[in-house]
């Protein structure tokens, strides 16, 4: 038996759109242990990126139950799942999601200075060096490469220690040699800090990489895949 730090039981999302409810995901049961790496590949629209976001408490589970860390995310109202995730995870997305008006230094410092940590500036430094990024610390993301951009963004999860780090097609973005550098970086992260990683992926060699990769269909995971 492993040790479950993500627990998901028949949990399913279905989200109001203009044409009404639209089954997102159905009857989703999973269960990934620490320090794993999980990949999750599938076609556009099978669900991945929702799933992710289930994980992450960024969407609430409309049946079913997520459970982290042992503490069910469906009962904690928004206040709550916000302090949870900054104590407990890391969020890394295809977009960076950088403050424009933020140096890469006070974008990483950023989750540390709301966490209360005293040494912010500091552990956003060497967070950055451990990416290839001290030479840019007072650049603006606008200064910087689309590669670059994600290295912050990459460096800003993993500052608070997080325990579980979702990534959502972190290499998305970025040409072929920043993507395998985003890869190796993030794997990195995983050791340094062992973590235990999921993410979203459509390239093969990031999934090949995963100790598991569950895929999904039209919401589900697919026929002859053991989730658990």
């Amino acid at each position: 038996m492993g040790d479950p730090i993500l627990v998901l039981q028949g949990a399913g999302l279905t989200l109001n759109g203009n044409a009404g409810a639209v089954e997102i995901l159905k009857g989703i049961s999973l269960t990934v242990d620490r320090g794993e790496t999980l990949g999750l590949i599938g076609p556009s629209g099978s669900g991945k990126s929702s799933l992710l976001m289930l994980m992450g408490g960024l969407e609430r589970a409309t049946q079913g139950q997520v459970s982290a860390l042992g503490q069910d995310l469906g009962a904690m109202d928004e206040d709550a799942l916000a302090r949870f995730r900054r104590g407990n995870m890391g969020v890394v997305f295809q977009s960076f999601h950088l403050i424009p008006t933020m140096t890469a230094l006070e974008n990483v410092a950023v989750p540390l200075e709301l966490a209360g940590a005293r040494d912010a500036f500091d552990r956003a430094e060497a967070e950055l060096r451990a990416v290839g990024l001290g030479h840019r610390l007072d650049h603006y993301p606008a200064q910087m490469s689309g590669g670059e951009q994600q290295r912050v963004a990459l460096a800003r999860a993993a500052a608070p220690r997080p325990a579980i780090l979702l990534a959502d097609e972190p290499t998305g973005n970025l040409d072929g040699m920043n993507g395998a550098a985003i890869m190796d970086m993030l794997f990195g992260l995983r050791d340094r800090h062992g973590a235990t990683l999921v993410l979203v992926t459509h390239a093969p060699e990031l999934a090949a990489r995963c100790d598991r990769v569950v895929r999904l269909v039209d919401g589900k995971v697919a026929d002859g895949q053991v989730a658990a």
